[in-house]
């Protein structure tokens, strides 16, 4: 099996100036850079440079896979969108850690499966999953809750630990979060097992009437401040962060889920009890669409022997035609039509030794065709 890693860095808040490009260019002299993306495929050799370091300094995203089954996330978020306390929660080790550095948060989510591990390409993950960014700004804390079940899937928590708070809307992932479950290949009876505690999210955000209700209740000064800010200020998250005050002074704290929270060995155990459940459903549906499929076979079958009533002639004859040409498709088609006279002496009552006999005769006469002989073995045309 080739070689093949896929290494994808994202600049979403500030492009890339010519200098950090530059610099970028100095890593690596085939990466596909441009001012919001650092892109290298490598079949053989390896990347020089250092994926955290390079998040802390210049992006904002980074997503890595390798053929041997590593799968890795990156984000950066701004510590003032994301308090250190709350990320602190969800650190499970390897699979999902957090580092301050610099006023971001450097969230890292790592899948390792080499024995189940199928190939798959690295483009267009990154893109698919990067919007939750702009989600954990805005205090979803989903995809870090997703990023402790990895860690409790992969046995890398122990059995008894308490699961961190449960983050609203488990039951209904949205696209972004869906994809961030699949590329850390989190087993999906898992996934349902815990958002069986998980409470449906609410609608947060503030209508224009309420932002100006609420700016209107500013003192002055305050208010000044902050229109001041807004119009000097080059932070790309300040508008984030005052939407974010002004949620949480209007709506006040989100509501708490009320369910006793589980530990890891008990959210697998209830996985494992969601996982049968689902087989048992699926296996009974398979049954059911098989039995429907049967029945519309049986019915076409029949009505195609109902027009073949009273033909029986005429298709002996052609069977011997289409034998006597010793080609394999007339083979094929002879077989066929045998099938049918066999089909249709019983389904008129007939006598099946009256059939079994033309066929022993039939072979008697071709039995030097080894390949003909070998479709009628093949067809069982004789009880």
């Amino acid at each position: 099996m080739s070689e093949y890693q896929y290494y994808e860095f994202q600049a979403m808040d500030r492009p890339l100036g010519s200098k950090q490009m530059g610099e970028l260019r100095r890593i690596s002299s085939r990466a596909e850079i441009t001012p919001h993306s650092f892109v290298n495929v490598y079949n053989y050799g390896d990347f020089h440079g250092d994926p955290a370091k390079l998040v802390a300094r210049y992006f904002d995203a980074f997503l890595y896979l390798a053929n041997w089954g590593t799968h890795w996330l990156m984000l950066r978020v701004p510590s003032k969108l994301l308090a250190p306390e709350v990320a602190a929660a969800y650190d499970a080790g390897h699979c999902l850690s957090s580092r301050e550095q610099r006023g971001n948060h450097i969230l890292s989510f790592r899948s390792e499966d080499e024995e189940d591990y199928e190939w798959a390409e690295g483009d267009g993950w990154l893109a698919s999953i990067v919007p939750l960014r702009a989600e954990l700004m805005r205090g979803d804390l989903r995809a870090l809750y997703l990023g402790w079940l990895l860690a409790a899937q992969m046995e890398e928590v122990d059995e008894d630990t308490v699961e961190p708070p449960v983050p609203p809307g488990l039951g209904d992932l949205d696209v972004p979060l869906v994809r961030l479950a699949e590329f850390l290949r989190i087993d999906t009876d898992l996934v349902a097992a815990a958002a069986e505690c998980s409470i449906a999210r609410q609608n947060v955000s503030l209508s224009k009437r309420e932002l100006e209700r609420w700016i209107t209740k500013l003192p002055a000064k305050e208010r000044n401040t902050l229109l001041a800010e807004l119009l000097t200020s080059d932070d790309p998250h300040l508008v984030s962060e005052i939407r974010q005050r002004a949620i949480g002074e209007v709506r006040g704290a989100p509501p708490q889920p009320t369910a006793s929270r589980r530990t890891a060995a008990e959210l697998l155990d209830r996985a494992r009890e969601l996982g049968e459940a689902r087989r048992k459903k699926e296996a009974a549906q398979r049954a059911r669409e098989k039995a429907r499929q049967e029945r519309r076979a049986a019915a076409k079958r029949k009505k195609h022997l109902e027009s073949l009533v009273g033909q029986e002639v005429r298709l002996w004859a052609e069977v011997h035609e289409l034998i006597g040409t010793r080609l394999p498709k007339s083979y094929d088609k002879a077989v066929s039509l045998l099938r049918d006279l066999h089909d249709l002496a019983r389904m008129q009552d007939g006598d099946p030794e009256v059939f079994a006999e033309r066929m022993t005769a039939l072979q008697a006469e071709h039995r030097r065709k080894k390949t003909l002989l070998e479709r009628f073995e093949k067809a069982k045309l004789i009880d």
